[in-house]
């Protein structure tokens, strides 16, 4: 999330405020008046969200309803005008610019895993198009779903390399789209985090599924490579073990807790949704890899379903999810079976009892 909005038509943003304040505060003047630009652009696109939210009316659904992967990336050249200029349609081949075609890859990618493996039609379950917008900005650092489409920053090339690197970034803003879809998660405290832990589940699926890698292979990080050589750490996030993604004297130590005796406390970042997000993260982690081979079989599957199921309330937290898990795997798997009582020792490893 890019400003502290939690109720109406947020947007999603990579990068938490609370990294962007750290660089404004330690960093030189380069770094810091780039960090403030960004937090400014996010505060901008926020504000224009709220007063001009897409409208989905004949035009759109009759696009929406086509059969297959229909991407279309569009170039904004370095300025904040949204779509900009379309570089590459569907089935058009690669540019030869690396974004362009990393932005087209992922979103393929991430349309592939939810159609293949939970025979999801794109984002909304009715053949939403997948756009995309690269180049957007001057050092922008930080990518953001708005509901409509995926937008991609540069990065700054001294803290942050380009936002299309990472493939489980794309998975992970792209599957906003799907939870905004299903169950309209309030992004605040721990709805909102639970809304951010369910676009790292998927991400991360969706870059272990690209990799045919089993839950004991993974690397169970957000954001690899996202990072220059400038900084000390591997990604954004680690759902292995939270708090141990990165600690730098720039950007600070990773704040993620993996257990409930440690949650945090705050107003800052939305009630701390890309903090505590390192909880259910880490539920998950536990559950994947005590039942192993590929994750999104099992695992990801009662995850899905779940978020699908209309005990999912806008407000729902932690708890409310973990019951729900632990029910729809009693109801997949069998009751009492190795897949219920994983999901139970999952969330029990982070403190919560179902």
């Amino acid at each position: 999330m890019c400003v502290r909005q939690p109720h109406r038509h947020p947007i999603f943003c990579l990068i938490p405020p609370y990294m962007l304040d750290q660089i404004a505060r330690n960093g030189d003047k380069t770094q810091r008046d780039v960090a403030l630009r960004t937090r400014a652009k996010d505060s901008t696109f926020r504000s224009l969200r709220m007063v001009a939210v897409p409208a989905k009316g004949p035009a759109h659904m009759a696009l929406a309803m086509g059969a297959g992967k229909r991407r279309s990336i569009y170039s904004a050249e370095g300025t904040d005008s949204l779509p900009g200029t379309l570089v590459r349609g569907e089935g058009q081949p690669a540019s030869g610019d690396a974004a362009v075609d990393e932005a087209y890859d992922g979103l393929g990618a991430t349309f592939d895993f939810f159609e293949q493996v939970f025979d999801r039609n794109s984002i909304d379950d009715a053949g939403m198009a997948l756009d995309a917008t690269v180049h957007f900005g001057q050092n922008y650092n930080n990518a953001f779903w708005n509901s409509s489409q995926m937008v991609f920053g540069d990065g700054d090339e001294q803290l942050f390399n380009r936002f299309t690197i990472a493939l489980d970034v794309i998975g992970h803003e792209l599957a906003h789209g799907v939870t905004e879809d299903e169950a309209k998660l309030m992004y605040f405290n721990q709805s909102g985090a639970l809304n951010e832990s369910l676009s790292d589940v998927f991400g991360s699926l969706i870059k272990q599924y690209a990799l045919q890698q089993s839950a004991q292979d993974a690397d169970w990080l957000i954001g690899k490579g996202l990072f220059t050589k400038k900084i000390k750490g591997t990604a954004l996030r680690s759902m292995k073990a939270p708090g141990t993604a990165f600690d730098d004297k720039l950007l600070g130590k990773d704040p993620q807790p993996g257990h409930m005796d440690d949650f945090v406390q705050t107003y800052e970042d939305n009630g701390g949704v890309h903090i505590n997000s390192g909880i259910p993260n880490h539920a998950f982690y536990q559950v994947a890899t005590k039942l192993g081979g590929f994750a999104w079989e099992r695992a990801g599957r009662i995850w899905y379903d779940a978020l699908r199921d209309a005990r999912l309330r806008p407000n729902s937290g932690f708890l409310r999810f973990a019951r729900i898990t632990y029910d729809i795997a009693g109801r997949l798997y069998g009751v009492g079976k190795e897949e219920q009582q994983a999901v139970k020792d999952g969330w029990k490893a982070v403190g919560i009892t179902v």
